[in-house]
């Protein structure tokens, strides 16, 4: 077969690394200088399939390994380009996510399947905590790809971001060789996605809150909406700004669009956006409800020797926060682990701390890229500022929290790029999980830690960091003793810390005084409509979620006249069925039809989706004479917690109803089924 080669430069045959990898195995899968493709062998779970995969039963297809941990925005880069092979080759390429945890969080299966309904990922995943799959391959990096020819045999890897166009050729030519061959599988797969067990919210993965106590206002970037949610800071829902949609389009807020927004300044009337998955900064106009695109090509930078250039004209890379002191607007450009700042009156970004490597590197502030003395980041992704002084980064893979003071960077606390962990204590002995969010109030500096479910509290003065809310543990309990699960952003007003409570879809609001945290209620939020024209994705009944079947006794009937089926499903407490999302029921008369009908439709057949159900379902029956039939009754209910925060679970319900007619004058006219959902179901 036909070698293909993925770039000298890009590409790096695995031959002698796969030759190590099946040393152990006596050597028996390198046949002709090809190496076999390791099994997948390992994983503490699989995601976005039903079964596991394996090489061998994809056999026919090409196969993409993506190895990748969710917190490295490097990884999240990959994700447009596998869609976009995913999307050319529909029928022949299976691209596989292999999840090879960086950070203990990162390593539950629960965490991994938040981060692929975060990032609409379509492809299967695989877990591999314990690093199987990762060493059977050799791999070294993330992100890592491995090209999986349709034989099985591996073709080569290639590390790193922005190699589309390799791949893309080195997919073709395997496409086109095993064409010829008569060797390629075109068969469609389908797989068990994970976003079609679960229904829309109003908010959805929430990344940052900007709160304004001078306007009683809160801006929420509600990311997954891709959209900005702004209410009074009591939770009244004032507007929101943007359509919903996912694109880049100026416009008013009704049609303006953004992808993934996150940071968020404030400047009068006018509200700074970081539009992160579009690579863009955001100008809203609050009083003339209009959107324009601020710095930003739409276009992902990647040259790294970049200093200064006219914002309209200058490509930006995945924008993360952002802090206004003045007229500069500074910038966690996470992509290129650099700070930047944009000047509102020349319309000019420049680089404002940073080599642009990836490493915690305290010293000057701006500097050449291997320049020893010269700051480097790790990914920041949270600003605070303190007037002109001090600019605070939350540099969140380095685990740790920075000042940008005058010329100079220092760490005030935490470990470094594999130095993590949960501990208090004072300057390098602190232990911080991917903090993403900062906020400062009397001169305490506040930290979301987003990986260890908590925020802390940093003396910037004395490098002391103490918890101050979290367990530790993900959860939503409110109160003395909360509960959050990967708090992103944060905000103070009035006496209160307003926190982006990512993985909750919720605001949570903390009182700095009593320490009592609840929930924000949002009244009058409602996910948007581009949202729910695509949010019944889980099919017909037979192949729904989280399905469950049952058997119940034949029940009796009176023959003759109107009749009724009622449906009665107890809930766990605390939640309540979605009348927004698109719930569905369905009964069939599979035998019997001389002797029952539905009414009102189809005498053999009734399907109804609607997006105002109410328990109990009523469904009008006509009996017509004694005798036996058999019903086939399915409800697939969207239920969510009372407050709507939380997830909301789909749990779809089968019930088979042999039904014996009977002309016994004293016979039902209803035939009550009754479910439950129980509490399990919605973890």
């Amino acid at each position: 077969m036909k070698r293909v080669l993925l770039s000298a430069v890009a590409l790096c045959l695995l031959l002698a690394a796969g030759a190590r990898a099946q040393g152990e195995k006596g050597g028996e899968d390198v046949e002709r200088g090809r190496v076999r493709a390791p099994e997948l062998e390992g994983g503490r779970g699989w995601l976005n399939t039903d079964k596991p995969l394996s090489i061998a039963g994809l056999r026919g297809k090409v196969v993409l390994l993506d190895f990748w941990t969710y917190g490295c925005v490097n990884c999240m880069h990959v994700i447009p380009d596998l869609k976009r092979l995913e999307e050319k080759y529909p029928n022949e390429l299976v691209v596989i996510g292999v999840h090879s945890a960086k950070f203990e969080n990162e390593k539950e299966t629960e965490n991994i399947r938040r981060i692929i309904l975060r990032y609409g990922l379509e492809h299967p995943v695989v877990n591999d905590a314990d690093f199987r799959i990762w060493k059977a391959y050799a791999v070294h990096a993330w992100p890592t790809l491995v090209l999986v020819d349709p034989s099985g045999y591996v073709v080569g890897q290639v590390a790193g971001e922005g190699h589309f166009d390799v791949l893309d050729g080195a997919v073709n030519e395997l496409v086109n060789e095993a064409k010829k061959r008569g060797t390629l599988d075109t068969r469609p797969v389908k797989f068990a996605l994970e976003r079609a067990k679960t229904g829309d919210l109003p908010l959805a993965f929430p990344g940052k809150v900007l709160a304004d106590e001078r306007g009683d206002r809160l801006f929420v970037s509600d990311s997954n909406h891709n959209r900005v949610v702004v209410t009074k800071l009591d939770g009244t829902l004032l507007y929101t700004v943007g359509s919903g949609a996912r694109g880049r389009r100026d416009g008013t807020f009704d049609t303006a669009t953004f992808d993934g927004p996150q940071g968020l300044a404030l400047d009068g009337e006018t509200l700074y956006v970081a539009d992160t998955r579009n690579h863009l900064l955001r100008r809203v106009d609050l009083k003339a409800r209009s959107v324009e695109t601020a710095a930003g090509t739409g276009a992902q930078a990647r040259d790294y020797d970049f200093r200064s250039g006219p914002a309209l004209t200058t490509p930006l890379n995945s924008p993360w926060d952002l802090a206004l002191v003045g007229r500069t607007l500074y910038v966690a450009m996470a992509g290129p682990h650099q700070i930047w700042k944009l000047d509102l009156d020349s319309r000019e970004v420049s680089v404002y701390a940073g080599t642009g490597r990836e490493a915690r590197n305290d010293g000057k502030r701006v500097g050449e890229f291997e320049d020893p003395g010269a700051a480097a980041f790790a990914q920041p992704s949270g600003l605070a500022a303190a007037g002109a002084q001090t600019l605070y980064v939350s540099d969140a893979e380095s685990n740790i929290v920075r000042a940008v003071s005058g010329e100079e960077v220092r760490t005030l606390a935490g470990g470094d790029l594999f130095d993590f962990g949960d501990r208090d204590g004072e300057g390098d002995e602190v232990r911080l999980q991917h903090p993403l969010g900062l906020a400062l109030d009397a001169g305490r500096l506040y930290i979301a830690d987003t990986y260890n479910h908590k925020l802390k509290v940093l003396d910037p003065r004395a490098r002391t960091v103490k918890t101050f809310a979290g367990t530790g543990r993900p959860g939503q309990a409110d109160g003395a003793r909360p509960e959050f699960y990967e708090p992103g952003g944060l905000s103070i007003a009035g006496g209160k810390l307003y926190v982006a409570d990512t993985n909750n879809h919720a605001v949570r609001v903390l009182d700095l005084k009593t320490k009592q945290t609840t929930t924000l209620m949002l009244r009058g939020l409602k996910p948007p409509a581009a949202s729910a024209a695509v949010a019944d994705t889980a099919g017909p009944e037979e192949a729904a979620p989280n399905a469950e079947q049952s058997k119940v006794p034949a029940q009796r009937l009176a023959s003759a006249g109107d009749a009724a089926l009622v449906i009665e499903v107890a809930l766990p407490a605390g939640y309540h069925v979605n009348t927004d999302a698109p719930n569905r029921y369905a009964v069939t008369v599979e035998d019997g039809a001389q002797s029952l009908a539905l009414a009102d439709a189809d005498p053999k057949s009734l399907g109804k989706t609607t997006k105002d159900l109410r328990l109990p379902v009523r469904v009008p029956l006509r009996a017509a004479a004694a005798g036996a039939a058999r019903l086939r009754v399915s409800l697939r209910l969207y239920y969510c917690r009372e407050d709507n925060t939380g997830t909301c679970r789909i749990k779809t319900l089968v019930w088979l109803v042999p039904v014996e007619l009977t002309a016994d004058p004293a016979a039902p006219r209803e035939i009550r089924l009754q479910g439950k959902v129980e509490a399990k179901d919605e973890g």
